[in-house]
């Protein structure tokens, strides 16, 4: 009786957590995109008319959103943006900050150039133990003339969350590609290796 009880609430837990966590974290990236276009609004709101519509400054953000993405396809609208852009990019502290959150944004979200190309094995930290990476580019020319060996740049990602963790330039030779998906990869890293390939 105590192991059945103890199974039927595992089998319960297990099929309601991953709901309760993915509703979670819609919540928070809503609640979040809410906050930086409803507390306007409904500021205005409140004090014109009295009253406060909740998740007006969510509408509002997918909207803006699509709405940039429709912009940006105009390509007299491109023409300016890459104008002012290039100004922007003038500015103390944002030359060095702003093109790289464009790219990394820009390889996470394309199809064609993915952020992360092949799911690896390295022995990292130390010889002996086996860290899961991704290979995200070739190494940079300076750094192969310098150590005399074809580098790779791996990166081993962090449970839970498969985009942080450390760059590591390893020797091609010393990677072992594994024959299985991205996307698998980061279920593995995601689940601390509960859910397997």
């Amino acid at each position: 009786m105590k192991h059945t009880i103890r199974y039927y609430f595992i089998t319960g837990l297990l099929a309601i957590l991953p709901v309760f966590i993915t509703l979670y974290l819609l919540f928070v990236v809503g609640k979040f995109i809410d906050g930086v276009w409803g507390a306007a609004i409904n500021f205005y709101l409140k004090k014109h008319f009295g009253f406060a519509i909740p998740g007006l400054g969510l509408i509002f953000g997918i909207i803006t959103i699509f709405a940039a993405g429709v912009i940006a396809n105009n390509l007299f609208i491109r023409r300016f943006f890459h104008a002012l852009e290039a100004h922007f990019l003038r500015l103390p502290l944002i030359r060095q900050v702003y093109p790289s959150a464009k790219q990394v944004v820009g390889s996470f979200i394309s199809k064609d150039k993915p952020a992360f190309k092949k799911v690896a094995l390295v022995q990292y930290p130390s010889k002996g133990l086996w860290s899961i990476g991704f290979l995200t580019n070739d190494s940079f020319s300076e750094a192969q003339q310098k150590t005399g060996k074809e580098l790779v740049h791996i990166f081993i990602a962090t449970t839970p969350s498969p985009f942080t963790g450390f760059l590591v330039l390893v020797p091609k030779e010393d990677v072992t590609f594994l024959d299985i998906s991205v996307e698998d990869g980061v279920k593995l890293i995601v689940s601390g290796g509960i859910v397997k390939p």
